[in-house]
């Protein structure tokens, strides 16, 4: 028997409720620096950090004729002033219930501070990632980026090894303010933390 799902947010399967589903998902993101296991089939980078340039690298998206496109995320931040946040995966509870909301609800803050464009990148497909951004029907500034293959989350230093979990690689939550291709602030979580990179944290930053 299927259980009641949130209107938009569907996270609740079976007869599981959204606060045990919540504390198992989150349980498994919650990993303290000290377990983290780098991903060796690639070289290791070291993470991006203040006064770094801004790797360039090639994501996915649907637009809105539903045709599958690629752009790099130098075509969007040179020359801008841009917000790049990341997250472990689409549909997790920190993600949907925090990060990106808060991000949807102070673009307009960003936007006048001088914020040119709001984007979001987790390691998913890009058909994943338009899902999950049809659950945000009130959105209207934040693009949701797909690095399927974590190619430009290794190229930012910032992999995540969750093999052991089932979950593969994934993207530390993180948020940098970029501006014309120069990282002026990385806010980098610590295991699956959410207390340095939200939106409000970009704001104080600016």
């Amino acid at each position: 028997m299927r259980g009641r799902t949130s209107p938009g947010r569907p996270y609740i399967f079976g007869r599981t409720s959204l606060a045990s589903y919540t504390e198992l998902i989150e349980s498994t993101f919650t990993l303290r620096s000290s377990n983290l296991r780098p991903v060796f089939s690639r070289s290791i980078m070291a993470p991006i950090a203040v006064g770094d340039s801004l790797p360039d690298g090639t994501l996915a998206y649907f637009d809105e004729q539903d045709n599958l496109q690629q752009v790099s995320i130098h075509s969007l931040a040179a020359g801008k002033k841009v917000v790049l946040f990341g997250v472990p995966g689409a549909f997790t509870p920190t993600c949907s219930l925090k990060h990106v909301p808060g991000f949807i609800e102070k673009a307009g803050e960003l936007k006048s501070k001088g914020v040119d464009e709001i984007i979001c990148v987790s390691v998913n497909d890009p058909f994943v990632m338009k899902a999950w951004a049809k659950t945000f029907p009130e959105n209207k500034h934040v693009k949701f980026l797909a690095d399927g293959s974590a190619k430009y989350t290794h190229a930012l230093g910032l992999e995540l090894d969750l093999g052991e979990k089932g979950l593969g690689t994934r993207s530390r939550r993180f948020a940098l303010l970029v501006e014309d291709l120069k990282v002026k602030a990385a806010n980098v979580e610590s295991g699956g933390e959410f207390t340095v990179s939200s939106a409000d944290d970009i704001l104080k930053a600016l």
